[in-house]
């Protein structure tokens, strides 16, 4: 059965009757989370909410103001999952989201525009494709595409499109001579009615279920964002449609309004400005580093030359790193027992070193480590990683001065 979607793809509503309403679920994923809804899979004697199906995704919608979460295909009928009931053998008036809709017929129309040009200019033949949310890609059996060989592309197919050249749809028995020269392959198994064939005259002309543009026009541009490595020896093309590309344009032009405004100068001059920037990162970085060195030196000689400096040395430093806490064990290690050093938040997130006489920082190293909710290892007398709970250092370090209060006591 070949649905009312599918014989007109510009339907924005339609009326229909109910043929059957069974209770169901629907597990989908909604911001990251999975999550399961309980509902009703309705049956309408037609539809004009297009159900997944050739790579194009489901529509969205309503029925009697009831909205549709998922439409989905089974032999010949598209079952609408909704949830609220509704009364078998009832009319009922179907809207669908229109924006949505358009969307995945200009990606739809263009996949094949640029499939079948692929093919006749390069011999690139797609294995697959995928209508993603903000852009779409096209695989291809082709172990590299030139940029010079993209360009020719997306000039090629602009010109189709500012040719109008029209997009027909026509349905034949799964017998007939047309269907046969395409085979089989890609056809469900439980496929019902005749085959789709969408032709694009003297360009393409495939089988497919989704819905389509009628005329290339409606199109209105094709933009190629470039290639990417794909599976098995393949390349991904990945492409933009229609009003994609003017979205895309939109958050361009807010970038570079925003560089504009953050770099101080025009657009031509943002490459040059960002590399000045990074080149000025870097040399502070440089100055940081050797300062921080410095800063561990001079606080190790301070700390030797006191003579109260007792058998523990603990230090917090919110500037430092990893280097700045290695720099101070290695020049403090022989004069204090133990070394409790950390860096980065106060009582949010950093790095720590435990270091001193072997056997204690083996003791010593798994308590720290649970107390500052962090991930580490320890090795010849020094114990160091990343915590989450800076603001245990206190317990920490109340837990060193007890171990060196009572050496000789085992600790639990």
């Amino acid at each position: 059965m070949a649905f009312a979607c599918q014989r007109e793809s510009y339907s924005r509503e339609f009326t229909s009757s109910v043929v059957s309403c069974t209770p169901a679920k629907l597990k989908t994923e909604v911001n990251g989370k999975k999550e399961e809804f309980d509902g009703y899979n309705v049956i309408l004697k037609d539809t004009i909410l297009f159900p997944e199906g050739g790579g194009q995704p489901d529509d969205r919608g309503y029925i009697e103001e009831i909205p549709v979460l998922r439409v989905t295909r089974e032999g010949g009928d598209a079952v609408h999952f909704v949830q609220s009931p509704l009364e078998p053998s009832h009319e009922v008036h179907i809207k669908i989201d229109w924006d949505r809709r358009f969307d995945h017929m200009q990606q739809h129309s263009g996949q094949h525009l640029i499939s079948a040009v692929a093919e006749s200019m390069f011999g690139f033949v797609t294995t697959s494709w995928e209508l993603g949310r903000q852009r779409s890609v096209i695989e291809l059996d082709t172990k590299a595409v030139t940029a010079e060989q993209v360009q020719a592309l997306e000039a090629t197919v602009n010109e189709h499109i500012r040719a109008h050249l029209p997009v027909t749809v026509q349905l034949v028995s799964a017998d007939h001579p047309q269907a046969e020269k395409f085979g089989s392959s890609g056809l469900p198994g439980d496929r019902a009615g005749p085959i789709r064939v969408i032709e694009i005259p003297g360009v393409d002309q495939n089988m497919c279920c989704g819905t389509h543009v009628s005329n290339l026009s409606h199109l209105q541009v094709i933009k190629l964002l470039g290639t990417d490595k794909g599976k098995k020896n393949k390349t991904n093309l990945i492409f933009l449609v229609g009003n994609r590309v003017l979205s895309y344009m939109d958050k361009c032009l807010a970038t570079e309004r925003a560089l504009t405004s953050l770099l101080k100068n025009g657009p031509n001059e943002h490459v040059q400005g960002v590399d000045k920037l990074q080149k000025s990162v870097k040399l502070l970085h440089k100055n940081s580093v050797s300062m921080l060195r410095d800063l561990a030196i001079m606080t190790a000689n301070t700390v030797k030359s006191d003579p109260n400096k007792g058998k523990i040395f603990v230090l917090h430093r919110k500037e430092g790193d990893s280097e700045f806490m290695n720099i101070l064990a290695n020049e403090l290690v022989a004069e204090v027992e133990l070394l409790f050093l950390t860096v980065g938040e106060e009582k949010g997130s950093g790095l720590f070193l435990l270091a001193g006489r072997p056997e204690a920082v083996e003791t010593l190293g798994p308590k720290a480590l649970l107390l500052l909710d962090g991930k580490g290892a320890g090795k010849n007398g020094r114990y160091q990683g990343k915590a989450n709970k800076m603001g245990k250092r206190a317990e920490v370090e109340a837990l060193l001065r007890k171990h060196l209060e009572t050496p000789d006591t085992k600790e639990e």
